[in-house]
């Protein structure tokens, strides 16, 4: 029986759409290419730009890269400019958009991905104590949650052997930081237990944003003899400010990282390229070996550097003892 023209045309079309829906499904699930392999999607957030938090978001970068190929990774990097409520908007748009996991730089980063998703796996980096960042009082290293990273804290103790060591007469220390940071106020806290113990006079001087770092550090010179800036955000965001203060005062500044030294003389610094490395290593295991968050120790970069600031160090007339690490020649 021969088929009628209109049937003959009929099938055509059905032939013809089925083999278009096959050219449009050859790629598999959505973020796949041609043969299933899977393209990750990551979030990152990070606080604010400054030269810690920069070289820690391109560590975690280059570690995917490295681990899961330059085709197989997009990353969606965004500045939240130092603004908490940034930080939310960015969180809530990767939770959206249905990342595969997000990367949060600096404490109010991690605080906003939280309270963005529980179920998304995050990963921290440049946070202080995730026991603080996360309200956990009976913080034992784990979460127990979709949330796990690494602490970019030295130790507080042989920060403050620093100060002795450089400076054995000091009387007095004022503690600078920014009183909306509680990783910031957390350093401070462990600082001034250690300075209780040599028996040092401290006063903390806390600036509530950058607009107030200048007025706060020049009262801290006009009453102290030494300044400590832990790990903040702000401060170093403001740095260049610092020290056009301390260094006109003759303030010897001790910091606990590298990029606050610009404004000091000495810091026991991490590595942030090390450590968001490392951090891109846990994520590496989460999204390609399945790795449990909750279950992962937070991880800290073991073997911290003593540097020193030479042009500041020789314009305060400050003798280095050995074993420091000029830091510009730090990696």
């Amino acid at each position: 029986m021969k088929l009628s023209k209109k049937i003959v045309s009929l099938l055509t079309v059905t032939a013809l759409a089925a083999s278009l829906t096959a050219c449009g499904s050859s790629n598999g699930k959505s973020g796949s290419d041609s043969s299933g392999k899977k393209t990750y999607k990551i979030g990152i957030c990070q606080l604010v730009e400054h030269n810690a938090l920069d070289a820690a978001t391109k560590g975690f970068k280059k570690a995917l890269t490295d681990k899961l190929g330059k085709d197989n990774v997009e990353f969606d990097e965004q500045n939240a400019q130092g603004e908490s409520t940034n930080c939310s908007t960015i969180c809530n748009g990767f939770v959206t958009n249905g990342v595969d996991l997000i990367m949060a730089n600096a404490t109010g980063a991690l605080q906003a991905a939280v309270s963005a998703t529980n179920e998304i796996p995050i990963v921290g980096t440049s946070v202080t104590d995730y026991g603080t960042a996360l309200n956990i009082k009976d913080w034992k290293g784990t979460s127990g949650t979709n949330v796990t990273g690494t602490a970019d804290l030295a130790p507080i103790d042989k920060q403050e052997d620093m100060i002795l060591e450089i400076k054995p007469d000091v009387k007095k220390v004022g503690i600078l930081f920014c009183s909306s940071e509680p990783n910031s106020a957390y350093q401070a806290k462990l600082m001034e237990e250690e300075l209780k113990k040599d028996k040092i006079e401290y006063k903390e001087y806390t600036a509530s944003d950058s607009n107030e770092i200048q007025s706060v550090t020049q009262t801290a010179c006009s009453e102290v003899d030494a300044i400590y800036i832990p790990t903040d955000n702000t401060m170093a965001s403001g740095i260049e400010t610092v020290k056009n203060v301390v260094i006109p005062a003759g303030i010897p500044v001790f910091a606990g990282e590298k990029g606050i030294c610009e404004a000091g003389v000495t810091a026991l610094s991490i590595s942030y390229y090390n450590l968001g490395y490392q951090t891109g290593e846990m994520a590496y295991k989460i999204l390609k070996e399945g790795a449990d968050p909750g279950k992962m120790a937070i991880e800290t970069d073991k073997n911290p550097t003593k540097l020193y600031n030479k042009e500041n160090c020789d314009t305060l007339g400050i003798k280095i003892p050995d074993g420091y690490t000029e830091m510009n020649d730090a990696k």
